[in-house]
């Protein structure tokens, strides 16, 4: 049996007491294959010598790498964070289109490339994840590397149109198709990707998800990504989520709790969902002192100032909401910016008679996908989804919305406080059946099974690859 080789931009603690599912998925992936997980350790270093380490836990070998900080600048906090988040969530306007951000992008990759390679063994299969990386098939190739190569996109791949005004997408999509298999969330990622493939690259799609491009041929096809169902359930019976669930409701015991569950994100749609809230006070007055949002805003990346930005609008939403509509015995909105533990989450989504999942666009969100494992059978709650999150393709029983329309979001919430049991349960039980069978175990299977599947095409020669030859490629279109 062939080895598996996780390569991500950062590497899964082996020592976490509550890992997400993704680190369950791979990790359970990697101990049946026995296996080597690769990448970014955290640390960077003004040195000119990096630092490796490597630790064996069980059948799992680690190994982490150091970033020299120009490159750290450039690619992680550049390139990636500035250019590749924004323009994959379809926001031009974020995007800081620096030309030197690019030179570290390709940097990192390489490194990467010449640090993994010496490790690999015959008989590897290599699954790259996520957009830091696009460019490492390219980089193993030019050095020699004949491993299948599998790739994940764990965020949007965006409409041609939007991929575009990055000025580096002819070399991202080289890059791309430098890959055996690449994996993409959603039908309408597939169809971007494939629009892009035929209508820029003046390539073609052909059946079985096969395309070629830029004298490559790759496989490209929708995986969608799940939850471990089955361990998030089970997170609600812990004393630490029974303890959250047993406050909520004694606190909310005469009121309905609405949730929401976010990182700290512009494109999570944070301002127009608090909108929403209150729009939905103001016109259906009903729900003032029996209903309150809950919306937990985690941290994360607050050096940058679209961050700042985000967290002081939401911050000054929610107290004039409170101002407005608050009384001395009841706040419409609670919101905290803290990081809770998984446990913390499941009490709340268990006490939640709604979740509100609103993103402005998402790969996936596995948050909704939670919200519905984490419900209690007899007496679930609503989800109320984005159709802009990838979840809403597996999800149509849940309540879709479109987050820029604030007043149909509002009546939309309304109705979902409304609901009788009966409907709630039909609902609840298709959703809690489908993220059961399509959890992130069999995601995980599915893509290394047609990682495994062969090809019906040859391997052109590594030299085609190189990643660096495209450096400065920009569209001829």
């Amino acid at each position: 049996m062939s080895r598996l080789v996780i390569v991500s931009n950062r590497v899964a603690d082996p020592h976490d007491t509550a890992p997400g599912g993704l680190a369950v998925a791979l990790e359970e992936a990697l101990q049946r294959h026995g296996g080597l997980w690769f990448g970014w350790s955290g640390a960077v270093t003004d040195s000119d010598t990096l630092q490796m380490h490597c630790e064996q836990w069980h059948d799992v070998t680690r190994v982490t790498t150091e970033l020299r900080r120009q490159d750290h600048d450039s690619h992680y906090a550049g390139y990636c964070n500035n250019m590749l988040w924004p323009v994959f969530h379809n926001r031009l306007d974020l995007a800081a289109f620096d030309a030197s951000y690019w030179d570290g992008y390709r940097r990192v990759n390489q490194q990467f490339a010449r640090q993994l390679l010496p490790l690999l063994q015959e008989d590897d299969v290599v699954w790259v994840h996520d957009y830091h990386l696009i460019g490492l098939a390219a980089e193993l190739r030019a050095l020699g590397c004949r491993q299948r190569i599998g790739f994940f996109l764990h965020i949007p791949f965006p409409p041609p149109v939007i991929f575009m005004a990055l000025p580096q997408h002819e070399a991202l999509m080289q890059s791309l198709m430098t890959y055996d298999l690449v994996g993409l969330q959603s039908k309408q990622d597939l169809r971007h990707f494939s629009s892009y493939v035929v209508d820029q690259a003046r390539g073609q799609a052909r059946p079985g998800g096969h395309f070629q491009a830029f004298g490559k041929r790759t496989r490209c096809e929708s995986f969608p990504i799940g939850i471990d169902a089955q361990a998030f359930a089970s997170l609600t019976t812990t004393s630490e989520a029974l303890q959250v669930h047993a406050t909520m409701q004694r606190e909310y015991s005469q009121r309905r709790l609405v949730l929401g569950i976010d990182r700290l994100d512009y494109s999570k749609g944070l301002p127009e969902r608090i909108c929403a809230f209150r729009d939905l006070l103001a016109r259906h007055p009903q729900h003032r002192r029996s209903a309150t949002l809950v919306q937990i805003g985690s941290p994360t990346r607050e050096s940058v100032q679209a961050y700042a930005e985000i967290r002081a609008r939401l911050e000054t939403l929610c107290g004039a909401i409170n101002g407005d509509f608050g009384e001395l015995d009841w706040m419409p909105v609670r919101y905290i910016h803290q990081v809770l533990t998984r446990a913390h989450l499941a009490g709340l989504c268990r006490a939640a008679a709604v979740g509100l999942v609103t993103p402005l666009r998402d790969g996936m969100n596995l948050v909704a996908k939670e919200f519905v494992a984490a419900q209690d059978p007899d007496d679930p709650g609503v989800l109320v989804l984005s159709r802009f999150a990838g979840a809403a393709e597996q999800l149509q029983e849940a309540l879709l919305v479109n987050p820029y329309d604030i007043h149909t979001t509002a009546n939309t919430i309304d109705q979902a406080l409304q609901m009788p049991l009966d409907e709630r349960l039909d609902r609840h039980r298709r959703l809690l059946a489908r993220i059961q069978a399509q959890d992130v175990h069999w995601w995980c299977k599915r893509f290394l099974a047609a990682l495994a599947r062969p090809t019906t095409f040859g391997m052109p020669p590594p030299a085609r690859y190189a990643f660096e030859r495209h450096s400065t490629a920009v569209s001829r279109h």
